[in-house]
């Protein structure tokens, strides 16, 4: 059901730089005048930077699939300044793992590790 997700910031290229290494990713920043945008690889969103696109910790929960392991995840989240707010945890009927950050910009993600 959902078909776009726009992750605000107030510091555009550091928040690239944060999903880039968090996440493994090679987003492309693209400026497009007013605003700037660095579109997800499956072409579910981005992260934007424009005028009343303001970051915040109260506002939906976008949750990411880890490309290797919460545990791991964790580690780079801290690393490029990201904090933790729910550790890790088990979701049950073999659903996988779950977690809760604050990414660089302040917003609140989820971080989702399947089962294997």
């Amino acid at each position: 059901m959902i078909s776009w997700v726009e992750i605000p910031t107030s510091d555009f290229t550091r928040a690239v730089e944060f999903y880039n290494k968090v996440f493994q990713l090679a987003l492309k920043p693209e400026d497009y005048g007013n605003e700037k945008m660095a579109c997800l690889p499956g072409g579910e969103g981005a992260i934007i930077y424009s005028k009343g696109y303001l970051p915040s910790e109260n506002g939906v929960l976008v949750s990411f699939t880890v490309p290797d392991s919460i545990d791991d995840t964790l580690k780079r989240i801290h690393q490029n300044g990201g904090k933790v707010i729910q550790q890790k945890d088990e979701i049950g009927d073999g659903k996988g793992f779950f977690a809760v950050v604050s990414d660089s910009e302040a917003n609140k993600i989820g971080l989702h590790q399947r089962t294997e």
